[in-house]
């Protein structure tokens, strides 16, 4: 059974410099969202505070938040990124994130070799890794670039070689940081279409935005986020 689950899961973490709650504290407090503590002679903050849910197969999640509110760190905390600072989060099932894109890549190395690096960085065989170059060649569009070191590409051919990895396999479960767009505009209704595939495909689905109304078309529950707390709403 695909699931996700936390069972009191707490995430806090040392902000380093910060040893009295100042007017220079209160205000990092605002803007990341958490709620600042002082445990000693550490300024602390608790990202995420005693969180108990859990997400079923046929669930589609929406996080909804300010910003600083911890929808990223959640969906870091969902996929195994970041470990919890007290609970368990239980994860059965295979997991792809829409996040982070850029993360893993070796410049040095040619677009071919990227795919085959970071497809095992994603829990795949050699083999798996290998039988993805199709795929991704006729949906990048880079064509010989990929036999070229990814240095020589431009931001946005490296953003199409990640973005491509990342969506190329069928995951049970997806995690999706905003809707993520790039290139012109015929690449980025191709980039739109392959998520919406994904989603169809993926037994669970959880996706951060400031866009209610995607939340609305694409989520069954809605979680909200205030100062390191979620609520169902």
């Amino acid at each position: 059974m695909v699931k996700i689950e936390f069972l009191n899961v707490t995430l806090s973490y040392p902000v380093y410099g910060h040893h009295s709650m100042s007017l220079r504290s209160k205000f990092f407090q605002l803007a990341t969202g958490g709620r600042i503590h002082q445990e000693g002679q550490s300024t602390m903050i608790t990202a995420l505070h005693t969180a108990n849910f859990t997400i079923k197969e046929g669930d589609s999640v929406g996080l909804i938040g300010h910003n600083g509110a911890g929808k990223s760190t959640l969906l870091r905390l969902m996929a195994g990124i970041y470990p919890p600072s007290i609970g368990r989060v239980i994860l059965k099932g295979r997991i792809a994130t829409i996040f982070d894109i850029g993360a893993g890549i070796e410049m040095e190395l040619t677009g071919y070799e990227n795919i085959v690096n970071l497809g095992m960085i994603m829990g795949l065989s050699n083999q798996e890794a290998l039988s993805l170059i199709p795929d991704i060649e006729v949906f990048t569009e880079l064509g010989d670039f990929l036999h070229m070191p990814v240095r020589t590409y431009s931001s946005g051919m490296i953003m199409r070689l990640m973005f491509g990895v990342s969506t190329s396999i069928s995951p049970d479960i997806l995690l999706l940081d905003e809707m993520f767009s790039t290139g012109d505009a015929s690449f980025r209704e191709k980039s739109n279409q392959r998520i919406r595939e994904l989603i169809n495909k993926s037994k669970i689905f959880v996706f951060a935005s400031h866009d209610e109304s995607l939340i609305k078309n694409y989520c069954n529950r809605v979680f909200r986020l205030k100062n390191g707390v979620i609520f169902e709403d």
